[in-house]
């Protein structure tokens, strides 16, 4: 007996359902009403249109076998690709749409994009916008050092006697817990009036600068009144920069005391918690102040520092870490006995936020045991410092230590490794309050060119975390001009509301004498710093010429980019900066590594590559061809570079000369023109200066049409080349549904809509009430549609983006349509482009009807069907159609969350290749708060003999236990969030985080391909073939016969990731190049980097005597009647690279004082720690 052919038309058991009309042979039933019978069933052949008849009547007879020979699944497939092309050509219109632009060749002219020319007028423009700030930047630093240095210090100066305005005031005043309302403000402070303005996204009031000073600064200070009042004469400069160029956003002047005077005035944005913004923290900041740094922190967990003292520590690193930018490097060690490091990093790395993280981490799981020994830390530090087979600053060396005290001086390790030169700087802080004798400490400082800070509480660290930046800028200050010098830092987030910015730096220097003859001062008053918004450097780039695919990127030495279409984090932290690598902006391969290398060289070049690009909605990549042309911008460390897809070389260029046309034209785009031209959507693009921008497409039209009644397409405040190619398309696609589309029934073809978009904006989509359905982006350019089409050859299908599954009874009563499109590709005088794409929105379950027919041998709907599995692909592996009822609501979701078994065969068998990234900008919940600082096994726990022990009592080890006990409890509030307040916080709901990508696109398998899948009892045949001229897969394949060989199964959704392995990624660091010049005080050149040596400091003797003169020498009366000002957490030392004890006072007995310190800076109003909450208490 003859075993009958199997088709596709299968479906779940069950009796025949009755055939169905097509689509639009009448009304379409309401929600939930059933079809009306009307007579006996049709065959369902006779209501197939003409061009289908003679494929079927010619289809192979039946087969003997159970699955279908291969020859019969390719005649099914080529049925599939019949019916597809002959709809395309019928509906699509691609023909007479090229018609149409040849008959209207008078209209438009086609202009060329030269990469070469276009990318250096656009790196020039830069140049030119930028220049502007330089010599603003200028301005302002010469204005501050000269005023600086006639400014008289006033030693009885009052806060009444200062008239500023504050610019946290009034969030002051609304909080009874401020300082101000605490102690009752002296200051005159200013009560100004605002204006909106849409350049600064803010209020502010011209006429006037603002000050914001740190929470953890004392306003009414000596040293700060000071401050206020030198920077006071500033503001004229400001104003008159501005109205010198009045482009200019934010002019600022961070100085090294902590206060910021910036231009126009403006409220501050205060956080809903502690505002924790210090200028000196900032990335322009630190960029300014000082040359790139290798630094090496080590931490000393001996068992004495256990408890309060190590959670000092653990913050104290954070906060130090917190002080580096990308241009240095830093490694975190751990010692007691023996030195290790604290993460998996064994030898200095790139200090970027990803890497700190790490260390972040790792600092948290440090645990302290056993004795401390200094040497260990050392020479760990100083062999990796010494390393030279690494990446690193090779500028400015120093080592950080952090230890609650000990004995030893490891005079014998100084000597080894950095006398008699010193080119390392020793950096020591005690940490915790206990009664060791700081001496050795001191000492170790004085003698390499160091300073010794005290951090007894938290109140201590992040002022004295930062203070050492002071000694790196002395270098700057002694090369003089040579270090005048504006440098541009990478993108980060405004923390006034700019949004996205770089900011152009130039250090301030303190050019005060001790007296006639002597030697300047060797400070850093500040930085001046001019911000510049990505958004006005974007618009010195074409926006609409280079097409779709078409852009302009900038990256800087580190390879992060500048401007890029895909640099868009979803969340800010205004803290840190925006680090994208040009690799992780674009998918990463060989050719792209060679241009970022040879852009961060500063070189021109050219070259064609063949690459993958994601597409808009991030569920498919595409492999296509691409042109890259890059040159430096001139004075600054940024490069540009041009991407152009071979088809965008040209452009088309309106020129609608005759005012009747455009008035003809612009007809079809009033509302009223819609029901029979159809439904028209403009790309909300800057047509008009007082075009009113809305997202609502609708009123934009109708801003549109309003606004057009009053000006011309010639008005010299629209820009014509928009206006007079949107003009120009409206009239165009107009003409296509003339000729093509009104007079054909789409319900014929089963077809809800059919549609054209082009570059000039216009999306029309025919009839007008399919727009009522229509989700696309109107702006072409931003849909996901148009660029994907553009860049494949064929018929593109996008099926519905499903997040929910939609059940059958509101399939078949919902109009749920897939699009197919295509591109227009135009050949003129040799010239080819491609200006506008053209498609068809299918209705998704008559075609299932149809796909039930086209891909079996059945030329009846309810002959009997076999429980064969037929389903139609995409590209990026998404169902398109199936022949199984129960799928239908599954179109559009990855395929292996359908048949998961089937996906994973087609992957195993080439079909489709994986492509893997991350996404560096995505914006996650945050993960809950675990037991950090806090962790049990970082306490040192007494055993019974400890206990027994009487000595033990007096020990550090016991005064270390009772810290934490009583500490523990009184700082609890500052080393956990309070989670209730964070939860109402929008920052701490989310955060940056990584995203893991999955896409699949096709592999190299472009045969018919017969397969099994080998399962024991539970095996499938499978043949699977593309489609030609489209971006389908036909896959025909045996139904599972049993759950039991379930493999794996393929994910393509974004997932939660902690990113590539750092400590892999830290092995082959990316190519990055540091700033050119270097200022330390090591007159060596190491790659190609001058390396200035402006001469020795002024020590306090050779280094075996420093530790006399530290501990011995008496403190000068004057110093000892200034101490008690300070607060007590404060930290203060006799031992300075100053000559006298005049300097750490910041002050001359033979001239006028000046207004800064030294390093440790004995007047500088020290920080009050962060004010705790009503339940704890006050430090002691």
């Amino acid at each position: 007996m003859a075993v009958p052919a199997r088709t596709c038309g299968a479906s779940r058991p069950g009796p025949a359902r009755t055939a169905l009309p097509w689509p639009g042979r009448g009304p379409r039933p309401g929600p939930g009403a059933r079809r009306p019978p009307s007579g006996p069933p049709r065959p369902l052949l006779l209501l197939l249109p003409p061009l289908l008849l003679l494929p079927l009547l010619a289809a192979p007879g039946a087969s003997a076998y159970s699955f279908p020979q291969q020859h019969t699944m390719q005649h099914w497939a080529r049925r599939l690709e019949q019916e597809i092309d002959g709809v395309m050509r019928i509906f699509g219109g691609v023909q007479q749409l090229r018609e149409i632009y040849k008959d209207n060749r008078n209209l438009f002219e086609v202009q060329e994009n030269e990469p070469q020319k276009l990318v250096e007028k656009v790196a020039g423009d830069i140049e030119s916008l930028l220049d502007r700030k330089v010599q603003a930047l200028k301005r302002l630093a010469d204005a501050a050092e000269n005023f600086q240095k006639a400014h008289r210090w006033q030693d009885n100066i009052k806060e009444e006697d200062i008239l500023y305005y504050d610019a946290k005031a009034d969030a002051e005043l609304d909080d009874p817990e401020s300082e101000d309302v605490e102690r009752g403000s002296k200051a005159s402070t200013l009560r100004l009036d605002f204006v909106e303005d849409s350049n600064f996204k803010n209020k502010v009031n011209y006429s006037y600068t603002a000050v914001q000073i740190p929470t953890d600064i004392y306003k009414g200070s000596t040293v700060i009144l000071n401050e206020l009042n030198w920077t006071e004469a500033l503001e004229n400069v400001f104003i008159e920069n501005r109205r010198q160029d009045p482009t200019l956003l934010w002019q600022v002047f961070g100085s090294a005391t902590g206060v910021t005077r910036y231009y126009p005035a403006t409220p501050w944005r205060a956080p809903k918690k502690i505002d924790l913004y210090d200028v000196r923290r900032r990335p322009w900041y630190i960029q300014g102040a000082s040359s790139p740094k290798d630094m090496v922190i080590i931490v000393d967990v001996s068992g004495s520092v256990s408890g309060l003292t190590l959670k000092l520590m653990k913050t104290s690193v954070c906060e130090m870490l917190d002080t580096l930018s990308d241009d240095d490097y830093v490694n975190v060690a751990s010692f007691n006995e023996k030195a290790q490091p604290v993460s998996c990093f064994t030898h200095l790395v790139q200090a970027n936020v990803r890497n700190k993280k790490v260390f972040k981490e790792a600092v948290q799981g440090m645990v302290a045991k056993g004795t401390t020994g200094y040497k260990a830390g050392f020479e760990y530090a100083f062999d990796q410092l010494q390393n030279s087979n690494i990446t690193r600053a090779n500028c400015n060396k120093m080592i950080m230590m952090f230890t609650d005290g000990g004995e030893d001086r490891v005079q014998d390790v100084f000597e080894k490794y950095n006398w008699p030169n010193r080119t390392v700087r020793v950096f020591t802080f005690s940490v915790g309050q206990h009664n060791y004798d700081v001496t050795p400490l001191q000492w170790m400082a004085c003698a390499n060119k160091g300073y010794y800070f005290e951090i007894p509480s938290i109140g201590a660290i992040r002022i004295n975390t930062q203070e050492y930046l002071d000694v790196l800028g002395r270098p700057m200050v002694l090369a003089g001009k040579e270090a005048k010098q504006v440098q541009w830092t990478n993108v980060y987030e405004d923390a006034l509301g700019l949004g996205l910015v770089v900011t152009g730096t130039l250090p301030v220097f303190n050019l005060t004498q001790d007296g006639p003859g002597e030697k300047k001062n060797q400070l850093i008053l500040g930085v001046m710093g001019i911000d510049v918004a990505l958004n006005d450097i974007k618009r010195l780039t074409p926006n609409y010429t280079l097409g779709a695919n078409g852009y302009v990127f900038a990256i800087d030495l580190n390879g992060y980019v500048l401007l890029h279409p895909n640099l868009k984090p979803q969340t800010t932290n205004f803290r840190e900066p925006v680090t994208l690598d040009f690799l992780d902006a674009e998918l990463e391969d060989e050719n792209k590594e060679e241009i970022r290398r040879s852009m961060i060289d500063g070189n021109k070049g050219h070259k064609q590559i063949r690459t993958l690009v994601k597409s808009l909605d991030e569920r498919y990549v595409d492999e296509v061809m691409r042109n890259y042309t890059w040159v430096p911008i001139r004075s600054t460390n940024y490069s540009l570079g041009l991407v152009l897809p071979p088809y965008s070389t040209f452009y088309l260029q309106a020129n609608l000369s005759d005012q009747i046309l455009q008035v003809k034209y612009f007809e079809f785009l009033l509302p009223s023109s819609f029901e029979s031209e159809g439904h028209v959507f403009i790309a909300p693009r800057e047509y008009c200066k007082d075009l009113n921008a809305s997202d609502n497409n609708t009123e934009f039209l109708k801003n549109f049409i309003e606004l057009m009644e009053k000006v011309t397409p010639d008005s010299k405040q629209c820009n014509n080349f928009l206006l007079h190619n949107l003009i120009l398309d409206t009239g165009i696609t107009q003409q296509l549904v003339e000729r093509v589309w009104r007079d054909q029934d789409l319900n014929t073809y089963s077809l809800l809509a059919v549609f054209a978009a082009t570059d000039g904006g216009i999306t029309r989509v025919f009839p007008n009430k399919a727009a009522d359905d229509w989700t696309e982006n109107p702006e072409p350019f931003n849909a996901s549609f148009y660029r994907r089409s553009l860049d494949n050859h064929g018929y593109v299908f996008k099926p519905p983006h499903q997040d929910a599954l939609l059940r059958p009874l509101e399939l078949e009563n919902d109009t749920v349509g897939i699009l197919v499109s295509t591109a227009v590709e135009l050949s003129l005088g040799g010239r080819t482009l491609r200006p506008a794409v053209v498609g068809v929105k299918l209705d998704l379950e008559a075609w299932a009807e149809k796909f039930k027919v086209l891909a079996s041998n059945r030329t009846h709907q309810d002959q009997p069907q076999k429980d064969l599995l037929c389903v139609l692909i995409d590209d990026g592996g998404f169902l398109v159609l199936s022949n199984q009822n129960h799928q239908w609501d599954q179109v559009g979701r990855f395929f292996s969350e359908v048949d998961a078994n089937l996906m994973l065969a087609l992957y195993n068998n080439s079909f489709y290749t994986r492509k893997e990234s991350y996404d560096y900008q995505a914006a996650c919940a945050p993960q809950p708060p675990g037991n950090l600082g806090a962790a049990p096994r970082g306490v040192f726990v007494p055993t019974i003999a400890d206990f027994l022990n009487l000595a033990w009592w007096t020990s550090a080890a016991a005064w270390s236990l009772f810290q934490q006990l009583l500490y523990g409890l009184i700082y609890h509030s500052w080393f956990q969030a309070d989670p209730a307040e964070a939860e109402g916080n929008a920052e701490a709901r989310e955060s940056s985080c990584v995203m893991k990508q999955t896409q699949y696109y096709f592999g190299s398998v472009n045969a018919s391909y017969n397969a099994i899948i080998d399962c024991g009892n539970c095996s499938r045949l499978f043949h699977a073939q593309r489609l030609t001229n489209t971006n389908l897969l036909f896959v025909v394949a045996e139904k599972p016969l049993c759950s039991q060989c379930e493999g794996g199964r393929l994910l393509q959704k974004e997932t939660h990731s902690d990113g590539p392995e750092q400590c892999e990624l830290v092995q082959r660091p990316r190519y990055r190049r540091g700033p050119h010049i270097c200022f330390d005080y090591n007159a060596t050149v190491r790659r190609g980097r001058r390396t200035l040596h402006p001469g020795p400091l002024p020590s306090l003797g050779r280094p075996a005597d420093l530790h006399l003169a530290s501990s011995r020498r008496k403190i000068p009366q004057t110093v000892a009647a200034e101490l008690p000002s300070r607060r007590r957490w404060a930290s203060w030392s006799p031992c300075s690279c100053c000559s006298s004890w005049a300097c750490l006072l910041g002050r001359s007995p033979k001239s006028t004082p000046t207004p800064r310190a030294a390093s440790e800076r004995p007047l500088l109003p020290l920080p009050r720690p962060p004010r705790l909450s009503p339940a704890s208490h006050t430090p002691p």
